[in-house]
């Protein structure tokens, strides 16, 4: 997977389940409901030895954050909601950088791809909680940011399947679940496969 998809892995939101309690020590930037330690932050998990249980976990937020993505940056975001014409996302990071503070986007249907852009469907190319690599094409209202996945290497760079597992590429417009071996339709960012000097990229 590429460095975006690694560092998607580790991103945390508020509201979003860290784990067991009885198997977690709550750390810095998380809360307990229900016995399900929780995110309260946007930040990184880390998980490292505890002093009563096993593991402790933390939600930490990078000191040097940045203010607000520009036109041009590369960002990563998380899916909350699809229609027929548009998703909209939480962008959480502008490059490598964590944003201060969470900026809403959108990605029309028109900027979801380079070709055959009048048969996009939304729902075949995004779903809510997927995390998307976008390029920032414009700025909306409100701190609201139109993106763009147009590029080969934008798109879905993780994504959970309808039975609850990590979905991995196997083409730009599908993933598929390692357990149920159900394909879903995704808009996939390009995957670089490293093996020793050379990398190998799934084409179109």
């Amino acid at each position: 997977l590429s460095q975006s998809a690694g560092m998607a892995a580790q991103v945390a939101i508020p509201g979003e389940s860290l784990g067991e309690f009885k198997n977690l020590e709550a750390g810095d930037g998380t809360y307990v409901l229900n016995d399900i330690v929780y995110s309260s932050v946007v930040g990184f998990k880390r998980f490292s030895k505890g002093k009563v249980k096993a593991k402790v976990v933390e939600v930490l937020r990078e000191q040097k954050a940045s203010d607000l993505p520009e036109r041009g940056d590369t960002v990563t975001a998380r899916v909350t909601k699809v229609n027929a014409r548009y998703a909209t996302v939480e962008i959480l990071f502008t490059g490598k950088r964590m944003l201060k503070q969470l900026f809403t986007g959108t990605i029309r249907t028109r900027d979801v791809r380079a070709f055959d852009v009048d048969s996009v469907q939304i729902y075949e190319s995004f779903r809510p909680g997927d995390v998307v690599r976008a390029e920032v094409i414009s700025l909306g209202d409100a701190k609201s940011y139109f993106l763009s996945t147009a590029k080969d290497e934008l798109g879905v760079i993780m994504a959970t399947s309808s039975a609850g597992h990590t979905m991995v590429p196997i083409s730009w417009k599908y993933m598929q679940c390692p357990v149920t071996k159900m394909k879903e339709p995704r808009k996939v960012a390009k995957i670089e496969v490293k093996k020793k000097s050379s990398s190998k990229a799934v084409s179109k």
